[in-house]
């Protein structure tokens, strides 16, 4: 439920104005306000229509939109006021396009642009209700910022948004004096009962301070034991500090299926996932790794020149570079080398953009999504959602580094996911704080 649909106004019933970057967010928008009305301004429509086509998500976004609209407009005109499906709904109608009485817009700003004549069809709402607040709901800052200097009244779109980014879920809590006797007998048996340390009842990664040091474990809430987390390589790829270690026993790790791993540039989330994935590649069918295409300059993979492989390949590179850092480990291993492109050349690993997943179910696959911040959280249900038995799915990100226009820490579907898995017992998580990819890398994350 949107933070929109449960605000109140002193009582004062509302009327909000959606605009396009909110029905490429969630196309089912429209049905998360509660009592309050919710209009669509014809300009939406129009810009939609230019974006039905596509494979990208926001594409698909577009055509189930437009899809709902069709289905809504065979019973009713959509230009009038009706009721939303659902108790305790709003109404629901198409603006045609209108100029408000005191304020136009297209003057104010000096364009007949289309975000223009969005914010003329909420100020004509505003003038024929004066007995309503009209609210301007749109995930785009600088139309906020225009409505707002209308005195329009203009809000983000606040479902699937977390509240108290600060209190995002790390994964990892620090246990100070712990019982020297409990961290040997851990030490002894590699096991304990998790009532003994009093731990969390899900699973949770902690580091138990004693008085000779530091021991890591795992909490598992499937068997309610605190397990001994050992250092140990992934596919020739070491652990350089203790989160890494965290990482590495999540990905290992049978009971969890779903993994999340967030953490700044140069922290090892990519390649840990990769080396994971390749030390466990006999158990799954094969190993699909993607990230979410940004275009560059705003254009779409469709401007760049070749074919599929050329337009995709300079998205991939990242993921290539690690597949690259892994091979060259085995420096001293040719045939181990050989291994690994014959993997790349047989597909048994598979390394792709998320639309190719599109109606597919993902059975007995180590799914990696790298850049998870660039999606939406709808998307990462989708995702998730093609999940089929025996696969392991894990995503990695950095939610500070954001690279589409109507995407922040808050709202991204990687932020989103880590606050509602926390506490599932297939699910862990691990923030990365150390950067372990050189120390001029260090310097840009710390200094600049």
């Amino acid at each position: 439920m949107s933070k929109e649909g449960k605000s109140k106004s002193n009582g004062r019933p509302k009327i909000f104005v959606l605009d396009t970057s909110v029905i490429l967010y969630d196309h089912n928008a429209f049905e998360n306000f509660q009592e309050h009305d919710v209009a669509i301004p014809i300009q939406v429509l129009e810009e939609l229509d230019n974006m039905k086509s596509g494979n990208d998500t926001r594409n698909f976004e577009a055509r189930s939109f437009i899809r709902l609209m069709d289905d809504i407009s065979q019973n009713h005109l959509i230009n009038e006021w009706r009721p939303i499906n659902g108790k305790s709904k709003g109404n629901f109608k198409v603006i045609i396009d209108t100029v408000a009485a005191q304020t136009d817009a297209t003057e104010v700003f000096g364009s007949d642009k289309t975000d223009h004549r969005i914010l003329n069809a909420a100020l004509g709402l505003q003038d024929e209700n004066p007995d309503k607040k009209v609210v301007l709901v749109s995930k785009d800052i600088c139309l906020r910022l225009k409505a707002k200097a209308l005195n329009l009244h203009a809000e983000d779109y606040e479902t699937g948004k977390i509240k108290n980014l600060d209190e995002l879920y790390t994964g990892e809590t620090t246990l100070n004096k712990v019982s020297e006797k409990l961290i040997n007998q851990l030490n002894k048996t590699e096991s304990l009962p998790g009532e003994d340390f009093d731990m969390q009842p899900h699973n949770h990664f902690y580091i138990l301070n004693g008085k000779k040091g530091a021991t890591p474990g795992f909490y598992n809430s499937q068997t309610g034991q605190l397990e001994k987390i050992t250092e140990q390589p992934v596919f020739n790829i070491f652990p350089k500090n203790i989160e890494q270690s965290f990482a590495i026993h999540a990905l290992l790790h049978p009971d969890i299926k779903l993994v999340t791993i967030q953490g700044n540039a140069g922290t090892g989330k990519t390649l840990l996932a990769l080396a994971s994935a390749l030390e466990q590649r006999k158990y799954y069918r094969q190993i699909y790794v993607t990230r979410p295409i940004v275009p560059l300059s705003n254009k779409d993979i469709g401007f760049l020149p070749g074919d599929i492989k050329s337009k995709i390949d300079p998205y991939m590179a990242p993921i290539w570079d690690n597949l690259k850092f892994i091979k060259d480990s085995f420096a001293d291993d040719e045939k181990m080398q050989a291994k690994i492109d014959e993997l790349v050349a047989n597909d048994k690993i598979a390394i792709a953009p998320l639309a190719f997943i599109r109606g597919r179910t993902l059975s007995k696959i180590f799914f990696i999504v790298d850049e998870a911040q660039n999606l939406t959280p709808h998307e990462v249900k989708t995702i998730i959602s093609r999940a089929g038995e025996n696969s392991k799915f894990v995503f990695t990100g950095d939610i500070y580094q954001i690279d589409t226009p109507y995407l922040d820490a808050e709202s991204n579907g990687l932020s989103y996911l880590i606050d509602k898995a926390k506490g599932h017992p297939l699910y862990a998580h691990i923030t990365l704080q150390k950067g372990e990819r050189s120390e001029l890398a260090n310097l840009a994350t710390e200094l600049l």
